[in-house]
Formats: C-alpha cells, sequence, structure tokens
C-alpha cells in the first residue's frame, strides 16, 4: 500500500481548517492509499515562536506581532472554553487519525518524511508568508529526507492577492523544488508568475472540501431545515452583526453564531460551542448561513445550503479573494455583499439558488481534480518501483 503524508494546518482550533483537512485525508484514503497528517506544528503560526532580537529597533513590529500571539495563546489557555478545545482535539484523534507528538521544526521532520511514498502540501493558508517566519520550507516539502518522494502541492492557499517582494527568490526556490504545483485561487497564479515561476507550470485546484460530494459519514444524511440561520465569523463583527441579525429577522427563526477561539466581540444572536462535527451539522440544518469565513461559505456550497457570503471590510479585504474566486467557480458571485443594505439582504435570504445548475459546475471542477491527483498518484506510483 502506498503510503503518503500530509501537510496542512491540520492542528489549528479552527472549524474551516479541520473541515479541509478531514476531506483531503478521506479523498487520498478512497483512492487506497495509507494517508496521514505529518504532524508538524510549528511553533510561530500559533504561538509566536521565539523573539528574534527583541533589542533591535528594526524588529520591532515582528516582536510585537510576537508578543501579541502569546499574549492570545495564554489567554486561551485561561480563559478559552475547554470542552470547545477538547472538541477539536477529539476530532484530530478520531477523524485525522493524529497521535503522534507535535513537531516543531523542520530536522525533527526528516526520518519521518522518508518512510512515504508521496508527500502533499495542501490548501488552507500554509504558502502566506508569516512575519514571525516568511516562508516556511516544510510547506513546499523542502526537507531534508524526502528526496526519494514525489511531491506534489495540492490547492495550497497564500491568503492574499499577493506578497512582499522580498519573498519572490525564495518562492521560486522552493517551488522549483516540487514535482506538481497546483493553487486553490487563480489569484495565486499572479503570484506565482512574478515570482518568475512559469505560470504554465501550475494548475488552480478546488479546496478539499469540495473534492468530496458529500459530509453524509460525517454527520448523516440531511433533509430539511429547522428554521435557524447561521452566523460562522471569523476575524471581525464588521458588517456581518448586522447582515446576519437582519437575515434571521427575515427568516424569522433562531441566530446561533459558534464562537471562535480568537472571537474578540460579543456573541451574535445565541452564541454556540459545538465540537466540529456538531458545528458542520448546524450548518446543514439551518434554513440559511450567514458567514465571512472561506470554508463557510465552501460547505454552504457543497452542502447547497442557502447562503449570503460577506465580504471583510477595510484592511482585511484583500482576503476577499478567496469567497471571490469561489463564487465565481460555482456561478454565484451574487450572493457576496459587502455593506449593510436591507434591501440585497432580503433579496439574498428570499432568493432561491440553482442548486442544479450549481451542482454541475461542481462535478465538473471535481472531476478535473481527481484527474489531476490520479495522476499524481500515478507518477508516485511509478517512482516508487
Amino acid at each position: 500500500m502506498m503510503k503518503a503524508g500530509l501537510f496542512t494546518y491540520h492542528f489549528s482550533d479552527n472549524y474551516g481548517a479541520l473541515m479541509q483537512a478531514y476531506a483531503l485525508r478521506k479523498w487520498f484514503l478512497g483512492r487506497g492509499l495509507k494517508a496521514e497528517f505529518i504532524n508538524y506544528h510549528p511553533a510561530y503560526v500559533e504561538e509566536g515562536g521565539r523573539f528574534d532580537h527583541p533589542w533591535n529597533p528594526s524588529l520591532w513590529r515582528k516582536n510585537a506581532t510576537i508578543l501579541y500571539m502569546k499574549l492570545s495563546q495564554l489567554r486561551q489557555l485561561l480563559f478559552g472554553d475547554k470542552s470547545m478545545c477538547a472538541g477539536f482535539e477529539s476530532f484530530r484523534r478520531d477523524y485525522l487519525g493524529i497521535q503522534d507528538p507535535a513537531l516543531r521544526n523542520v530536522e525533527e521532520l526528516r526520518p519521518i518524511v522518508a518512510g512515504y511514498d508521496m508527500l502533499v502540501c495542501g490548501s488552507d493558508q500554509i504558502w502566506n508568508p508569516s512575519i514571525q517566519r516568511g516562508l516556511d520550507p516544510a510547506y513546499f516539502l523542502d526537507i531534508p529526507g524526502a528526496e526519494a518522494a514525489h511531491k506534489v502541492a495540492y490547492a495550497p492557499s497564500f491568503g492574499r492577492s499577493e506578497i512582499e517582494p522580498e519573498y519572490r527568490e525564495e518562492l521560486n526556490r522552493l517551488l522549483s523544488g516540487l514535482n506538481s504545483v497546483s493553487v486553490r485561487e487563480a489569484s495565486g497564479l499572479d503570484i506565482i508568475e512574478a515570482a518568475g515561476f512559469p505560470r504554465d507550470r501550475v494548475r488552480v485546484m478546488p479546496d478539499p472540501t469540495i473534492l468530496l460530494d458529500s459530509f453524509d459519514t460525517l454527520i448523516g444524511p440531511t433533509t430539511g431545515d429547522d428554521g435557524s440561520v447561521f452566523a460562522y465569523v471569523l476575524r471581525t463583527d464588521e458588517v456581518i452583526r448586522e447582515v446576519a441579525t437582519q437575515a434571521a429577522q427575515i427568516v424569522g427563526g433562531q441566530l446561533y453564531a459558534p464562537r471562535t477561539t480568537h472571537q474578540r466581540w460579543r456573541d451574535i444572536g445565541q452564541g454556540v460551542a459545538p465540537g466540529p462535527v456538531q458545528w458542520l451539522a448546524m450548518l446543514a440544518r439551518s434554513r440559511l448561513a450567514v458567514s465571512n469565513s472561506f470554508h463557510g461559505v465552501a460547505l454552504s456550497v457543497v452542502l447547497n445550503k442557502p447562503f449570503i457570503a460577506v465580504a471583510l471590510p477595510g484592511k482585511r479585504a484583500g482576503l476577499n479573494t478567496r469567497v471571490q474566486n469561489l463564487l465565481k467557480m460555482t456561478g454565484l458571485q451574487a450572493r457576496m455583499i459587502d455593506t449593510v443594505d436591507p434591501d440585497s439582504i432580503r433579496r439574498l435570504t428570499e432568493a432561491p439558488i440553482d442548486w442544479e445548475t450549481t451542482n454541475n459546475r461542481l462535478s465538473a471542477v471535481r472531476t478535473q481534480a481527481e484527474a489531476y491527483l490520479d495522476a499524481e498518484i500515478a507518477a508516485a506510483r511509478e517512482r516508487s518501483r
């Protein structure tokens, strides 16, 4: 049996991150591979990492970010919802198969990656340079000991429409070490081309959640709705708070909003703290979903759940590219709003979605993605002979 090692943000206490990780592994398992997450969890991603010469004034932004992340992590440990954290941990164990200790640096990966026929870095914002670390070679599979493996990038995201020029040379080098490259958003092609890497060697592939045409094995079949509005809110409650509130008034049902580990705003409607499986079930049972999150929108589309996509405002607007690409791919661009406009909210709340056309589009995209991955599995199998 071929072994595939997966690299993504599987460790994040974030509903969307865990769902895309689940979908990616499940797809590979369905192809008969032994698919496992490499439990790489670098400290800089959520805990900030080490301070870098804190006495150096030129590094104040970097160290300020690290300090903020450390304080946020401490706040979560002291005051966070313990049951929510336990639910995330349980999901990683029971549905992602993660039991090994976390690996903190690239050197620890050397003996691990040597045992895989195929390595896949995939989806989520693993290629988004952080102020603490910049680009992380591990998420480009640039790892000592991995030379024998077939290396594939499946739909990773930069999380934005452009990156700083100082990263371009390194990005080109890291991409050149991969056997096959794809990105999640069309905007990623522009970033890669600006780095000097051939655009025609890169494919645009859908998020892993779209690889699965059903999540029945996770939540069972769902029909009908419970009349509720499900608001999945990340980063800010600006705009979306009022949109969700007005939508719930139009629907006439209860407004539920799952809390997040980094929430800095008061609850929208009735705040809840479900585990990942319960979170997905609540979305599936609702009458309407309202979200400013990529995965909140993506899963609404996959589950054929009527939704309103709310654009992130202000300095976060660059993150909207991910949702815009998804909506363009599915022909649902009109489902996104960026202001609190009562007429638009009512129209989107009441307007039906042509799910047959949408599902046909999803099926075509899914077929292309499966052909791409099947070809890479065949190449990995040939390489391992």
